[in-house]
């Protein structure tokens, strides 16, 4: 009986010792789970955060440059387009070269970089499409404009017309060089409609664009000149003594398109989409433009 009770204590000590173990056993295994939890939740979101990366890297453009060539008449409202449209796009950068429309054209013949051309007129646009030289389905009438005759502020010839431009009183008129400048060739279509083109030529004093001819003006250099509405509007030293006389020019447009050796086709085709927009339009207007369309 004795031996009995022995053999009865051994068993509950063993059986009591393997309860021990394996609630040891359970405690170890419950750690070691939160552990491995743990790991595998910090290397989910490592791999979340590595593929959010990633994928920002993705979609984050590459810097690039668009060089526009545009009629020296858009000076001052490209320059504020600049920095609206490079504001939107921080990976763009825009170069602007201004000048009269025929040196531009002839830049792009030449083979200057160019990714946009501005014309103040269709013919060098036109030249230009001729020649395979711009991407023709994304040329565009942008925007109109008047030519406008001007003198010094302080001139006496406030009564002076485009008519009257032969009176012995005006002794030089400033007009842009009619083989590049499309402001020149305006004023020699609206001399020839009036019949005085060869008096008016020889008091001529012809500039390399717009600009230059409003500034023979603003200085007293020339007693009159030719320029648009947008340029005279620009400057608080001469005055607008006419427009031209109805029907005397064709409609003065300025055309935009992509040039086709552009390195940056559809990044330019962004930027021509912008200037037709109504937020580019609203500016546009402001300095004396309107939409062609």
């Amino acid at each position: 009986m004795r031996k009995l009770n022995k053999v009865v204590s051994c068993v509950s000590v063993l059986a009591l010792s393997m309860g021990l173990l394996v609630g040891c056993g359970g405690n170890v295994s419950s750690s070691e789970t939160a552990a491995t939890t743990a790991g595998a939740a910090e290397t989910t979101a490592t791999t979340a955060t590595t593929a959010a990366s990633e994928k920002t890297t993705e979609t984050a453009k590459e810097p690039y440059e668009l060089t526009i060539l545009a009629a020296a008449s858009l000076t001052d409202v490209c320059t504020e387009l600049e920095t609206m449209y490079e504001t939107a796009h921080p990976e763009c950068e825009l170069t602007f070269s201004y000048g009269g429309s025929g040196a531009l054209m002839a830049q792009i013949q030449e083979g200057a970089p160019c990714d946009v051309f501005i014309s103040a007129a269709k013919k060098q646009m036109k030249t230009l499409d001729e020649a395979s030289l711009m991407n023709s389905d994304s040329i565009v009438e942008l925007l109109e404009n008047k030519v406008v005759l001007i003198v010094p502020k302080d001139s006496k010839l406030t009564d002076l017309t485009f008519e009257n431009l032969t009176l012995d009183e005006v002794k030089m008129v400033g007009l842009g060089e009619p083989s590049s400048v499309p402001v020149g060739q305006y004023a020699e279509e609206i001399f020839t409609s009036l019949g005085i083109l060869d008096q008016v030529k020889a008091k001529a004093n012809y500039g390399s664009d717009v600009r230059v001819v409003l500034s023979w003006v603003e200085e007293g250099a020339v007693d009159a000149g030719v320029v648009y509405a947008t340029d005279a509007a620009t400057s608080d030293k001469i005055v607008v003594v006419a427009e031209a006389p109805e029907g005397s020019i064709s409609k003065v447009i300025y055309p935009a398109g992509i040039v086709k050796a552009s390195s940056h086709p559809e990044e330019a085709s962004d930027f021509v989409a912008f200037l037709q927009s109504e937020e580019a339009m609203k500016v546009f207007e402001q300095y004396g433009f309107v939409s062609a369309q």
